[in-house]
């Protein structure tokens, strides 16, 4: 039994690192870019890489750069960071309701640290029960990834121009729809949801006074209201009820 349950942890943890290669090779390009423009900023090669290490969120990271560069108070930052991944907050509790009610809070903590939008993506999407070794997995691909990349932005320095690391910061919407399309073209609900998102989400970009919110707070606004709207309208059953 005891064998059994750890191949099957085995399992879950390759089927995760597997799942998590696209989206490594993604966070490789866009934290490229990421890299060179802390470079830009005064940091080091090596503070870049500790940047990137210990956190890891691509928005998070390029607006706490815009902070430090601007030598903005440390409140500041701190104030920004807490915005802006505060989405994480509410994906996170959308993954919890996917987790068997017997997983500890070890699990539960260690997974948390790991939650990005693209894993997040992919570990909603899994039929059944999440495992926790799904998304280690995961994030064992993806957070290589990132830090690496950033740390060869960095030491690239200016050496490549600014049109290519444009190109190299859209791969991060390409991974978005990468994520989106499969699960549109399974459930028309959710169709209508990310159109539903986009609607809102440009109203709140360009239309007063939610105009005036931050980027990390608007993307909070929007989730809690699409997605409450989903709920409500739609609620999503049980696997045990299909």
């Amino acid at each position: 039994m005891m064998k059994t349950s750890f191949l099957r942890k085995l399992s879950y943890l390759a089927r995760g690192m597997y799942a998590g290669i696209p989206i490594g090779l993604g966070y490789f390009a866009v934290s490229f870019a990421f890299g060179i423009k802390a470079r830009a900023a005064g940091l080091s090669a090596t503070q870049a890489f500790v940047l990137s290490g210990s956190n890891l969120t691509s928005a998070g990271q390029f607006a706490g750069l815009a902070v430090i560069q601007g030598m903005g108070a440390l409140a500041t930052l701190a104030l920004t960071q807490l915005i802006i991944n505060l989405r994480y907050c509410l994906m996170s509790c959308a993954l919890s309701q996917k987790l068997s009610p017997e997983t500890p809070f070890f699990h539960r903590f260690l997974m948390a640290c790991g939650v990005t939008d693209e894993i997040f993506g992919v570990s909603v999407s899994v039929k059944g029960a999440l495992s926790p070794y799904y998304l280690y997995g995961q994030t064992m691909v993806a957070w290589p990834g990132w830090v690496l990349g950033t740390l060869t932005g960095a030491l690239a320095g200016d050496i490549l121009p600014s049109s290519i690391t444009s190109a190299l910061g859209m791969a991060l919407y390409g991974m978005f729809i990468a994520i989106v399309i499969p699960a549109v073209r399974e459930e028309r609900k959710v169709l209508f949801v990310v159109i539903a998102a986009a609607i809102t989400s440009l109203c709140f970009t360009y239309l007063s006074p939610f105009s005036s919110l931050s980027p990390g707070l608007r993307i909070v606004v929007v989730t809690f209201l699409v997605a409450g709207a989903a709920a409500i309208l739609s609620p999503m059953r049980s696997e045990e009820g299909k």
